[in-house]
């Protein structure tokens, strides 16, 4: 009984068990043990979790009081730390009809939908939550979820096409805050597909926007040697077009990414609320210099798939490309996909790299990760951005060589949520 309150509340089953009758009332006992202590009362899934299992198989079944039985409690009965949002039961819904059909899971929405009216109407504390998931909308206007609406910058002399997406998030912070805005800046031969896992994490509550470096995935490559200065210029135009008027972002940068970082938020101060800097450097000795020349005319003789290899290497630790060689082969093709010209052009950019006397100039926040295993950016090099950037934390990955992101998303995701909610409130 404790159970079936749990999940559909006080008032709902006072009034069940209140309706029994001599006829009714062993199918009630019944029920109350069978469903709600033997199934229900096992440990082995979580309560949200067998919340939408019943509604996706009521759906697939059509048992459809049962289901507006479930869904209603799921949204706003019982306890309230098993409750589904929308966003949840929509996602669920979605799921279900690829599985069970269309006209099932079309069913399931409007009867989630009249709920979600009734709900809004009502005193409920979520009321407002619920009104607005029924407010009208275009379906045109509807984007993926997983990959945001996708725009370019304006094309003008000096300044190519820079293709982004933006993620809006799927809820409000649990502290009641406003959304943060964040910016994922990728690393050399890759795009904004880099930051997939953490993007769909942090736009539970954030507005996210990623977007791919000249030359790289869908933005324009111009010829010729590419510069850190217009690498900086196209990421502010990026958060010129897509962040809120006046609203500083968070800037996270994994290796070009990170350089960028750093001379964005020299430049533009006032656009940059907080930076994340990882696997990066801020300069580089006149002997790593050369390593870049030797690169830039090896890709001129044989192409990207010269490099692509030893790449790999740097970019991954022995034992990951052991056991992940699915995930290291997906990243080597986007290496060897991307625009030969444009990852020459901002390979100049790189090799010219000199920001360490100006990093104690920069003011925001700024957390710096390494990994332990990196060879391209070692450690030592973000000691020395977090030891110039004033009150910097410094973070070292373990098992982690330069892509951390990828190698280690869990303690990655952690480091950076754990950054952003020790940022000041605006």
């Amino acid at each position: 009984m404790r159970n079936r309150r749990q999940i559909l509340g006080d008032a709902w089953v006072d009034r069940s068990i209140g309706n029994a009758s001599a006829f009714s009332a062993d199918f009630q006992a019944f029920i109350t043990r069978y469903a709600w202590h033997e199934v229900w009362g096992r440990p082995g899934l979580e309560l949200k979790t067998r919340r939408l299992l019943v509604l996706v198989i009521t759906t697939a079944l059509g048992r459809w009081e049962e289901f507006e039985l479930h869904c209603r409690a799921s949204l706003a009965g019982g306890d309230a730390a098993t409750r589904l949002t929308p966003e949840e039961i929509k996602e669920a819904l979605i799921q279900t009809a690829i599985y069970a059909g269309v006209p099932a899971a079309n069913t399931a929405h409007a009867i989630t939908a009249k709920l979600l009216r009734e709900l809004g109407a009502s005193d409920h504390p979520d009321a407002a939550l619920f009104a607005a998931q029924v407010a009208p909308r275009a379906a045109t206007e509807a984007v993926h979820t997983g990959t945001g609406r996708e725009g370019r910058t304006t094309s003008t002399a000096g300044h190519p096409a820079i293709a982004y997406s933006v993620l809006e998030p799927r809820q409000h912070r649990d502290d009641g805050a406003a959304p943060l805005t964040i910016v994922l800046s990728h690393a050399l031969g890759c795009d904004r597909m880099m930051w997939d896992g953490l993007a769909a994490d942090l736009s539970t509550e954030h507005r996210v926007i990623s977007y791919d470096h000249r030359g790289h995935g869908a933005s324009a490559a111009p010829p010729g040697a590419y510069t850190l200065d217009e690498l900086a210029d196209d990421a502010a135009r990026v958060i010129d077009a897509t962040a809120p008027a006046g609203e500083p972002v968070v800037f996270i940068g994994l290796s070009m990414g990170g350089m960028v970082g750093q001379l964005l938020a020299l430049r533009r101060p006032e656009r940059v609320r907080a930076l994340v800097l990882a696997n990066t450097s801020s300069g580089y000795p006149a002997e790593a210099r050369e390593v870049w020349r030797q690169r830039i005319a090896t890709i001129e003789a044989q192409g990207l798939e010269a490099i692509a290899d030893g790449t790999m290497q740097r970019w991954f630790t022995e034992s990951f490309r052991a056991a992940q060689a699915a995930t290291v082969a997906r990243v080597r093709r986007r290496v060897v996909s991307q625009d030969p010209l444009g990852y020459i052009g901002c390979c100049h950019a790189i090799s010219a790299l000199d920001l360490t006397d100006r990093l104690p100039a920069i003011t925001c926040p700024a957390l710096v990760i390494a990994g332990a295993e990196d060879p391209g950016t070692p450690p030592a090099m973000a000691e020395t951005i977090a030891r110039q950037i004033p009150g910097a934390q410094y973070l070292l990955l373990a098992q982690a060589a330069h892509q951390s992101v990828i190698e280690q998303p869990v303690a990655f995701t952690l480091a950076v949520r754990t950054f952003l909610a020790g940022l000041p409130t605006a």
